[in-house]
């Protein structure tokens, strides 16, 4: 498999580290304890497209939100997870 990363082009998915669901969202630090359960433990298995968070450990050290299907493998796209500021190494 290849991810297309916005820096380096086409690469092996060897370069990756992968964390996980892109879609989570931190619960505020005084929300209810029960929102931050579901946040640490419970996830969905989706089937299909489906953002992902890797982290190009051999490459520009860029954190991706990478989009791909949990069927085919197929990855459409890929971008960085966060803007870059002017200045930040790449």
């Amino acid at each position: 498999m290849r991810i297309p990363c916005p820096y380096c082009g086409s690469r092996d998915i060897g370069e990756f580290v992968y964390r996980g669901d892109a879609s989570p969202v931190r619960p505020a630090a005084d929300g209810a304890e029960a929102a931050m359960f579901a946040y640490v433990y419970l996830r969905d298995n989706p089937m299909g497209r489906h953002e992902e968070h890797w982290y190009h450990t051999q490459g520009c050290r860029n954190w991706l939100v990478v989009t791909r299907d949990t069927l085919t493998h197929e990855i459409p796209s890929a971008r960085l997870a966060a803007p870059l500021n002017a200045g930040d190494a790449v």
